[in-house]
């Protein structure tokens, strides 16, 4: 759903705002906070109730990035808030934090204005991200939101604007992309099918300028792809594979994404407890990230070649679902034998990598999926599980995701388990068997599972169980999916 909230760089100071929340800086100094902001040359010295380290001690206000405090003060037109906002260092996650902060504590405003602390550009990007993802709402409520908890609609940034228009513009971008993603994520899958997907595929080539193409069932059949059909032979509700093209000119690499997309999982046969099931809607959470990140492409700056593939079934329970034990044929002819029809993101992402690392020549190939809950269990819901096979890939995401506040986490690729991935009757298992010198290592065992799909190509594996979804509203993040990853991706790409 669209921002309620804009973002606008403006000039003058904070005094010669009509906003209805006027916001300072407080920086986390070496001798104790510190405002920033020019509260003397801004002219609101005189309205403020005490001197300013009174106040700092009268709250226990410490620059802290995120702390807040407010109070009224007195202008010509009556009462209006002040409020005192930790920015910390200045440092763009700092800012970042800082402005969620802000967006949550003004819902119910008008208008909000912030005097920038003159931070640098990335600070700006990171403040902008901020303050529209925890604006952010999802909802299908019949009755409007009261007024005190709609987002404030204007954040005003008082500084020097044109310092400010790219970076302020750059972090709108990378939060409405996020926002698109979280919106696919969090459609109920009664509306969300792998046609509806596909829709939405469509939208986004014609209005980003986007070539598209996409696989019905009769497609899949006849060009070879078994794991996705398998997948998805259990709905009355078929399957998809999209691939979404973002081609520059003089692009100076080729790089493909690849998003798994169930958009509903019961577990198949392999059927999940409820509690597990009614968080399913967002299993889909890589392909609605794969979608905004092709979305953004040009709107970044982004000089180099990308496809995104959408992997999109629906794994249903049912008389024709695939039967445990059952053995499919992917796109690159390997045989994968499913031991577990849970394990089902990794068939999808088989075959759509397979496809690719045959047909499509990249560079490099990635994959993003909310893929194992072991890998939730390995690092909990703040930290991305990354698993490479090359080093300087990996290293460039991780350095990308530390910009993006996104924290990925490197894991191994441990060679020692590849036996737990076979069969005895096929190439592949989907499940580790779990080999008599290794116990389980569910999020390694469905890496090296996917990595027999990648060609040899330089590739990068991005599970997100763990941090793709919240369960409360807290700094950036509302309850439902966050699409983690979509701001790392884009920062990516957008330097490659």
């Amino acid at each position: 759903m669209p921002f309620a909230t804009e973002i606008h760089p403006v000039p003058g100071t904070l005094a010669e705002s009509t906003a209805d929340l006027l916001v300072l800086p407080v920086l986390t100094g070496e001798e104790g906070p510190e405002a920033v902001g020019g509260v003397a040359d801004g002219g609101l010295t005189q309205v403020l109730p005490s001197q300013l380290a009174d106040l700092f001690a009268h709250y226990a206000l410490t620059g802290k990035p995120g702390e807040l405090a407010q109070f009224p003060v007195s202008r010509d037109g009556g009462l209006v808030r002040l409020a005192l906002l930790g920015v910390g260092s200045g440092s763009p996650d700092d800012l970042r934090k800082a402005g969620a902060a802000l967006s949550r504590a003004a819902r119910g405003k008008e208008r909000i204005a912030l005097a920038w602390p003159g931070s640098d550009a990335a600070a700006a990007t990171a403040f902008a991200e901020g303050a529209l993802l925890a604006s952010y709402t999802f909802t299908l409520k019949s009755a409007e939101a009261p007024a005190d908890q709609r987002p404030a609609p204007v954040i005003d940034v008082v500084g020097d604007p044109a310092a400010l228009i790219e970076p302020l513009a750059l972090g709108s971008t990378l939060a409405t992309a996020t926002a698109l993603a979280r919106d696919l994520i969090n459609t109920p899958s009664l509306t969300k099918d792998p046609e509806w997907m596909a829709a939405r595929a469509r939208e986004a080539a014609e209005d980003s300028g986007l070539t598209v193409r996409v696989w019905d069932e009769k497609d899949l059949e006849n060009e070879g792809f078994g794991a996705i059909l398998a997948v998805g032979q259990g709905s009355t509700r078929p399957p998809r594979l999209v691939q979404l093209s973002y081609t520059p000119e003089n692009p100076t690499g080729h790089v493909v994404l690849v998003g798994k997309g169930i958009t509903f999982d019961t577990g198949g046969l392999s059927l999940k407890p409820n509690d597990n099931m009614k968080l399913m809607k967002t299993d889909m959470s890589g392909s609605a990230i794969v979608l905004a990140v092709l979305s953004a492409l040009a709107s970044v700056g982004a000089n180099v070649r990308v496809t995104g593939l959408l992997a999109l079934a629906e794994n249903a329970f049912s008389g024709d679902a695939t039967r445990i034990g059952d053995v499919l044929t992917t796109y690159t002819g390997k045989t994968v034998e499913v031991l577990n029809s849970d394990a089902e993101g990794r068939l999808v992402l088989a075959d759509a990598m397979g496809y690719a690392s045959t047909e499509l020549a990249p560079d490099v190939l990635v994959d993003v999926a909310t893929l194992t809950g072991a890998a939730k269990l390995a690092l909990g819901t703040g930290i991305g599980a990354l698993y490479s096979t090359d080093d300087s890939v990996a290293a460039e995401i991780e350095a990308a995701g530390e910009e993006a506040g996104e924290p990925l986490w490197r894991m191994p690729l441990t060679e020692d388990y590849v036996p737990t991935t076979k069969s005895r009757v096929a190439d592949l298992a989907n499940i580790g068997t779990r080999g008599k010198d290794f116990g389980p290592a569910g999020a390694t065992d469905a890496a090296l599972f996917l990595r027999e799909f990648t060609g040899d190509l330089p590739w990068a594996h991005l599970d997100i169980a763990g941090p793709g979804r919240s369960m409360q509203e807290s700094g950036l993040l509302t309850k439902g999916g966050t699409a983690f990853a979509t701001r790392t991706l884009l920062r990516w790409l957008a330097r490659k």
